[in-house]
């Protein structure tokens, strides 16, 4: 297998399952405390862009590892 498809294979996983971990417990911790819901969400939509900026980082290794 190349080597840069394994890496987008392996460094994709981990972010996947971060944002599903988050909007889990957001969705969670809105059902149990509903006055703080917009604190809760824009928490939440940070953490995904930071969960998301690993997605980013993984392509980008992946590009360098195809193209050198």
């Amino acid at each position: 297998m190349d080597s840069s498809a394994f890496t987008i294979a392996i460094g994709s996983i981990a972010p996947a399952i971060a944002v599903g971990l988050i909007g889990a417990s957001a969705v969670l911790a809105m059902a149990r405390n509903p006055e703080i819901a917009g604190k809760i969400q824009i928490t939440m939509i940070i953490a995904i862009a930071f969960a998301e900026a690993i997605s980013i980082y993984v392509l980008v290794v992946a590009l360098i590892l195809k193209f050198s």
